[in-house]
């Protein structure tokens, strides 16, 4: 086994790649363009296996992050997030260098960007589609129609379509999913066709990795973005969109002491490694993690039964025996692997602590 002295993100090459590669054939099969948020993986060799899958356009976050992955030949990027103006020179620079996307949220949040933005770029508007997190009413037609004359008045703008995230599809079992990805799905289609007799060119851009990985019916749209599929997490597999088997990362995390006499045992890993999220056991009780097994080659079992992450502080995780004979499967000094509930923020708190299996 690599030495490891610290908690730290293990990647699965293995799983991670046949993630990737179900994706991008799925696309293929819609007619969809695939263009993955990097926001989950955040990471230079994670992004050149999609490449290795053909796929050429990626979605991020935040200019820092499409910085970041232009300096590894990446040209063809979507920032997801809506403009803020404080970035404006340092998208202005990236923007002389690559194919830009912009996203705006709000009438006041594109006019700020016709004024800063001086380099050529396409737009979307992003649509509220359900989520309620940002994005224009999707009843504020007039708004919208006034946003879009704006960002066509500039010579420098180009305007692309609609941009979603259909994030209200977290939390949700597949059947349930795909019924929320029905309705986002058709009100998205209604915009385009509201505006594509002035603009035959543009696109739906459409991204939540549960309706991407469980439904089947994409007509109408025409690139998804998806991004937690790349390594999946517990959420996903709790909610039945995922298998367990499909989860391509974990936190190693050493086991500090074991506490038979309370069925517990405190690892290093804790909030500022796993984030504060959770998912729900079958019972209904919270859980912050599941527990695996550790290989020599880095891989891992699947979850241990008995044993869950009852709660984290800062740097501690409690680890809590349903079981308390599971408490044997773990040994003071070892490494054991553990399944985050939401890998996107675990990448983000643990920062360049990486490295992958064998």
């Amino acid at each position: 086994m690599i030495k490891l002295d610290k908690p730290t993100l293990i990647v699965d090459r293995k799983k991670c790649v046949e993630n990737i590669d179900y994706m991008a054939s799925k696309a293929i099969t819609n007619g969809v363009t695939l263009r993955p948020h990097f926001k989950t993986h955040q990471s230079i060799e994670v992004g050149r296996w999609f490449k290795d899958s053909g796929i050429d356009k990626i979605t991020v976050s935040s200019v820092p992050m499409a910085q970041y992955f232009a300096k590894d030949g990446w040209n063809d990027i979507t920032i997801s997030f809506p403009f803020v103006s404080s970035q404006a020179k340092i998208t202005n620079s990236l923007a002389k260098e690559i194919k830009l996307q912009l996203a705006v949220s709000s009438y006041q949040n594109a006019r700020s960007l016709v004024n800063l933005i001086t380099e050529g770029v396409g737009i979307f508007l992003e649509i509220d589609s359900g989520q309620n997190r940002s994005g224009f009413n999707v009843k504020d037609i007039e708004t919208i129609e006034q946003t879009i004359e704006l960002v066509s008045s500039k010579s420098n703008l180009r305007f692309c379509g609609f941009l979603t995230h259909a994030g209200q599809t977290y939390g949700h079992k597949p059947n349930e999913v795909i019924e929320i990805h029905s309705k986002a799905k058709e009100l998205m289609v209604h915009f385009k066709n509201l505006f594509t007799e002035d603009f035959p060119d543009i696109i739906i851009s459409y991204g939540d990795t549960p309706s991407s990985t469980v439904a089947e019916d994409f007509s109408g749209i025409d690139e998804i973005r998806p991004g937690n599929f790349v390594f999946f997490d517990m959420q996903q597999a709790s909610n039945n969109i995922c298998k367990t088997k499909n989860i391509a990362a974990a936190i190693a995390c050493p086991v500090v002491a074991v506490y038979p006499e309370r069925n517990s045992a405190t690892i290093w890993g804790g909030a500022v490694h796993l984030s504060k999220d959770f998912y729900f056991l079958p019972d209904g009780t919270k859980s912050f993690g599941a527990v695996c097994k550790l290989n020599n080659d880095l891989t891992w079992g699947e979850p241990i039964e008995g044993l869950y992450i009852q709660s984290l502080s800062q740097e501690h995780g409690v680890i809590t025996a349903t079981d308390p004979s599971a408490l044997s499967k773990l040994t003071e000094g070892d490494f054991i692997a553990v399944l985050p509930a939401h890998i996107c923020l675990a990448v983000s708190c643990i920062g360049n602590s990486t490295t992958f299996s064998t």
